[in-house]
């Protein structure tokens, strides 16, 4: 008897979860018939399909061969279920006010790496040495993501430039913030190192300052980490191959996938 195929491995969420996001897909979408009739892969396996594109960052011919299906199919999948997931688990992405209170939130921002369209300007990150989006993440002083901002910034931005216009610094309004160097100066930002004088060295309890700081600060490290297990946005995971118009899309599914399973 042939095996039940083991879809947490290729998309880290079990099969609770998965039946879960397929029954708040189809109130968007419907169910997947063509005149009365099924088609080839029925929702639930579609909703599993792009999560684990999402997931793994597998082409589409390799995920349509996984699944029994042509590289097209993989592609209206794609398009048809991708922005349905983000809206399908919006409710789960936190206010980083209710999860923080009172206490201290870690901004930071990592460059997730895309393809080096010519006729797509500033997508170069100097800082990262490769073309990518800017994502700015706020996490927990115990490395617990917070926030991501909703608005992915072209990777030759600052951080500074990217924090306001990423919509974080908006979700964090009135949150105790502690940033880098690249946030010096940054409205809403309450904390940040203090930059050496040009030709003047720091105070030794500024430069302590800056160190306990930087300490501090790993944890934000360790946010983007976990974040990056969706290989979509990994360096490790390749890059971005899909057209750069569909990045604010993809960026809110996997942010609603994240949170939809930090809850369990």
């Amino acid at each position: 008897m042939e095996e039940p195929l083991r879809y947490e491995a290729i998309t880290g969420l079990t099969d609770g979860q998965l039946a879960e996001l397929s029954a708040r897909v189809v109130e968007i979408v419907g169910d997947l018939t063509s005149a009365g009739r099924p088609y080839a892969l029925g929702l639930f396996r579609s909703v599993t399909l792009v999560v684990a594109l999402l997931r793994k960052n597998a082409t589409q011919d390799t995920l349509g061969a996984f699944f029994g299906v042509s590289q097209p199919t993989v592609s209206r999948r794609w398009d048809l279920l991708r922005p349905a997931i983000g809206d399908a688990l919006a409710e789960f992405i936190l206010d980083p006010k209710d999860l923080v209170g009172e206490g201290t939130l870690l901004v930071d921002g990592t460059i997730c790496p895309t393809w080096d369209w010519q006729a797509i300007p500033d997508l170069y990150s100097g800082k990262a040495g490769y073309p990518g989006m800017n994502i700015q993440i706020a996490a927990t002083l115990d490395g617990k993501l917070a926030a991501v901002g909703a608005t992915p910034v072209h990777g030759a931005r600052h951080d500074a430039h990217a924090y306001a216009a990423s919509g974080l610094a908006a979700a964090l309004t009135d949150v105790h913030t502690v940033a880098d160097l690249g946030y010096v100066g940054v409205d809403g930002i309450a904390v940040a190192p203090i930059r050496k004088p040009q030709g003047v060295d720091l105070h030794e309890t500024q430069a302590e300052f800056n160190t306990q700081l930087s300490t501090i600060r790993a944890a934000v490290e360790h946010a983007i980490a976990h974040l990056k297990t969706w290989r979509m946005l990994s360096e490790e995971g390749g890059r971005y191959r899909c057209p750069i118009h569909k990045y604010s899309s993809m960026l809110k599914a996997i942010t609603g996938l994240f949170f939809f399973t930090a809850c369990e």
